[in-house]
């Protein structure tokens, strides 16, 4: 299972998009604009500027952002207009009745291929709406509609299959969850490409200590933003070299009064 991020988490209230029991299946979008994600920080910003622009759409007249789910390319996913709401993008109200619509934080221009985990999200995201209400079919949006969206490469793994959920067999081994936290060498430890509480509960301890570099709220996944804040305090308690590393070691934790991870 990977990491869903939430429309509350987002700070958006409940979707006001019509409701739709089921649908045929899913559907594949890209953003068809450039986009490159230097950081997951990148990811959350681009998501939140794609609902800004469709309630701003001089045409459109979009109740929301218009798509079911989006997921980036850390493979996070990110709630839209969610489980049950009838989507906004797939071009004619007649095709929004069809199917969800999944965006792929991809562009024409800059990041433009998948990443493993990106297509391990869009799986994840079509195992869950296939458990509220969609169908069985995965497609493209330029598939019954004139458009270039999702671009090659993510139409190319719509006809070939790859975004259809793996299933696990009787006779497959459950694979075990992988530790949330990775060791760092010395009595160090910090996030690793998923979502925790404790990411962002640093990130608000170090905004309380003063530190203003943050253009979107800390969390939830531990990033070069991040660590980049956590040297900004190691660096103001007096410390330097492994000691500023941007790594939270156990008197990091201490001093901001954080829990560490266990």
């Amino acid at each position: 299972m990977t990491v869903r991020v939430t429309r509350a988490q987002l700070g958006w209230p409940a979707s006001e998009a019509p409701l739709q029991a089921a649908t045929k299946g899913c559907k594949i979008h890209y953003l068809g604009s450039s986009f490159v994600a230097l950081t997951h920080q990148d990811c959350v910003a681009e998501v939140k500027r794609v609902r800004v622009a469709h309630l701003n759409h001089p045409t459109e007249n979009y109740s929301d952002i218009a798509y079911s789910e989006a997921v980036c390319r850390h493979g996070v996913r990110f709630e839209c207009r969610g489980y049950g709401k009838r989507t906004g993008a797939n071009g004619t109200q007649e095709l929004n009745k069809g199917h969800y619509a999944i965006l792929c934080l991809l562009g024409n221009k800059g990041d433009m291929k998948p990443t493993a985990e990106m297509i391990a999200g869009v799986r994840d995201a079509v195992r869950s709406y296939r458990l509220n209400g969609a169908g069985k079919e995965i497609k493209g949006h330029r598939d019954g509609h004139a458009t270039a969206c999702p671009g090659d490469a993510l139409y190319a793994l719509v006809k070939l299959g790859e975004f259809e959920p793996k299933v696990v067999t009787d006779a497959s081994p459950i694979p075990k969850p992988k530790p949330v936290y990775a060791p760092y060498p010395g009595p160090k430890y910090f996030f690793v490409g998923r979502t925790s509480k404790l990411v962002t509960e640093l990130g608000k301890a170090l905004v309380k200590t003063g530190y203003k570099g943050y253009k979107v709220g800390p969390g939830p996944v531990f990033s070069p933003a991040d660590r980049k804040a956590v040297k900004w305090f190691q660096q103001k308690q007096g410390w330097a070299g492994k000691d500023a590393d941007g790594i939270p070691g156990k008197e990091t934790w201490a001093r901001l009064k954080v829990s560490p991870p266990k």
